[in-house]
């Protein structure tokens, strides 16, 4: 057996210890009630035997004398007792006992018996009952022999009692209750294992759960590792090509290479967009965005951010503008430079998918919060689409966004950076209306 795979996955031994253990303790405890429950009705038994014979005794007290007399209430008592399989009476006759009265066979009447349980029930003066099994080749029997002095009317002993009493019907009973009770183990039984069939397929499920978040770890360890090495060669590209755009003229590029030039510059800076998206994704994963946050006033943040953003609305012929409510507030505990990477993100959004129209910055306070709504009237999305805005590589896809590029990243790692500095982000959006992007901090007490 492979003792490392068990121990890199002891959800395994774990499943095979419940296997053995569950039905192994449903088992004991099944044998346990099924040895107490004979225990208890052997208890029972034994004591209803032995006030059968007192009973007896009760009968013959006043008979003990005359041996015709006891056979007589011997006689009926046979019509009456059923379970009564046979009952003798002895006279002492020295050291043994002589049957006078009996039960089943006459012809026995006068012999001598000199049994180690008559002669000790004898010199006890106290009743014995014991089981006793007897069998006729066809059939084993089960009986309760009560031995016991019986006394006359002044509690003197006369004559001894010999008794047998069935058991077949307490064992009949006990018999269908412990059968029913082993079916039940059965059925428990099975039920367990297909119980444990199933909680070792989950187990296979979280061994390959396992192994999936191992892979995923091993994705982002690569991401990471490759977004670091590409962005120096980008980042290098991205600048010659835009050294020789700014020298165009000295250096002698003629137009048609100015056109390759300004190419190569835009699609090197959008894939150091992606870059910078992919290590900000692997950090957040891994715990290891760096937050400086510090008390601050957001309103000067938001106006500068929309005066740089402006000359993007401007070449759509967008309206771009940003409000605060009179006697709003603006101090909370934020990341400056993360914040402001929140508003780009948001702010560009709704430029980038918006046609026609404006897009509005608004400030105001509400419930000691700072709102900031983000308003724009684009082409909206429809509720089904808002569901999965939030997860990662998700974009929207119709006619009116496959020219529009992205990385489906941006909306992920803002919620992120929201969540970080205790702030919450809400969409609502209508298609072909608009979109409004809320965003909510706590204010500084």
């Amino acid at each position: 057996m492979n003792f490392k795979f068990l121990k890199d996955n002891n959800q395994v031994v774990y499943s095979i210890a419940l296997m053995i253990l569950i039905p192994g303790v449903v088992i004991l405890n099944t044998w346990m009630f099924s040895t107490s429950f004979r225990e208890t009705i052997d208890q029972s038994l034994q004591d209803k035997a032995i006030g059968i014979g007192e009973s007896v005794n009760a009968g013959l007290s006043n008979k003990l004398n005359s041996p015709e007399e006891m056979q007589s209430f011997i006689n009926n008592w046979k019509g009456y007792n059923g379970d009564t399989k046979s009952l003798d009476v002895f006279y002492r006759d020295n050291e043994a006992f002589k049957l006078v009265a009996t039960m089943n066979n006459d012809s026995k009447l006068g012999q001598i018996d000199n049994s180690f349980v008559y002669i000790t029930s004898w010199a006890n003066d106290w009743p014995t009952a014991q089981k006793i099994y007897e069998s006729d080749g066809k059939n084993n029997y089960r009986y309760w022999l009560v031995v016991m002095p019986l006394k006359d009317l002044d509690g003197q002993k006369q004559a001894l009692l010999s008794m047998k009493l069935s058991a077949d019907v307490i064992d009949t009973i006990m018999a269908v209750v412990l059968g029913r009770s082993y079916w039940v183990l059965l059925l428990t039984i099975a039920f367990i294992i297909l119980l444990l069939l199933v909680n070792s397929r989950l187990f296979e499920y979280s061994i390959l759960y396992n192994k999936i978040k191992e892979v995923d770890a091993m994705k982002d360890e690569f991401i990471s590792m490759a977004s670091h090495e590409l962005r120096t060669p980008v980042t290098v590209i991205r600048g010659y090509a835009t050294l020789m755009l700014e020298q165009a003229q000295t250096l002698g590029v003629n137009k048609e290479a100015k056109e390759y030039l300004s190419i190569i510059d835009i699609s090197s800076e959008r894939l150091n967009g992606l870059i910078e998206d992919l290590l900000n994704v692997s950090r957040i994963e891994q715990g290891r965005l760096k937050m400086d946050v510090k008390d601050m006033e957001v309103w000067p943040l938001i106006e500068e951010t929309v005066k740089e953003m402006k000359i993007q609305a401007d070449t759509k012929g967008l309206a771009l503008s940003c409000t605060m409510e009179p006697n709003t507030k603006s101090f909370i505990s934020a990341d400056k430079d993360r914040l402001k990477q929140v508003l780009i993100n948001i702010i560009g959004n709704s430029i980038k998918y918006t046609p026609t129209g404006s897009v509005e910055v608004k400030a105001l306070n509400r419930d000691n919060n700072l709102v900031l709504m983000i308003k724009d009237t684009g082409i909206g999305m429809t509720a089904k689409q808002r569901e999965h805005l939030f997860e990662k590589f998700y974009r929207v896809k119709t006619k009116k966004t496959e020219d529009i590029v992205g990385t489906g990243l941006g909306l992920w790692i803002t919620k992120q950076i929201i969540e970080l500095m205790k702030g919450t982000i809400m969409i609502d959006s209508m298609e072909n209306v608009g979109t409004q992007v809320t965003l909510e901090f706590p204010l500084i007490k």
